[in-house]
Formats: C-alpha cells, sequence, structure tokens
C-alpha cells in the first residue's frame, strides 16, 4: 500500500475535523452519564465538559468554514 508522506493541507484539516467531530461526541456521551448520576461535583464538571463542548463546536465550525469553497450566488 503506498501512503504518501505528506498530506495536503485540506486533508489534514478533515483528519482534525473528524478527530474533533469524535471528540464532541464523546463529550456528549460523558455529559449524559454525568447528568444521570446527579449530585453537585457532577454539576461543576458538566458545565465544564459543556464549556469544552461549545469549544470544540466552534472549532469545526471554522474547519468546516475553510473546507467550504466559497459560492457567489
Amino acid at each position: 500500500m503506498n501512503i504518501p508522506s505528506e498530506m495536503n493541507s485540506e486533508e489534514v484539516l478533515r483528519v482534525k475535523l473528524e478527530v474533533l467531530r469524535r471528540e464532541h461526541r464523546d463529550l456528549d456521551d460523558a455529559i449524559r452519564a454525568l447528568e444521570a448520576q446527579g449530585g453537585v461535583a457532577c454539576q461543576f464538571t458538566v458545565k465544564r465538559l459543556k464549556k469544552q463542548k461549545l469549544s470544540l463546536k466552534d472549532q469545526i465550525a471554522l474547519i468546516e468554514d475553510l473546507l467550504t469553497p466559497d459560492i457567489i450566488a
């Protein structure tokens, strides 16, 4: 199997996008599990995880914008 030694910038962005989406889904699962447990300590952790999730969402949107070509209608 031939593997190119270097990926172009679009390929790198697509890989990073997939990693960020996976992390976003993982945070979703963790938040759901913590919310089911309840408790004050869990509430603080949930709040922190939700902030991380929002940050990931912003990063995902930025990369999607970079990968989407500008089309003038």
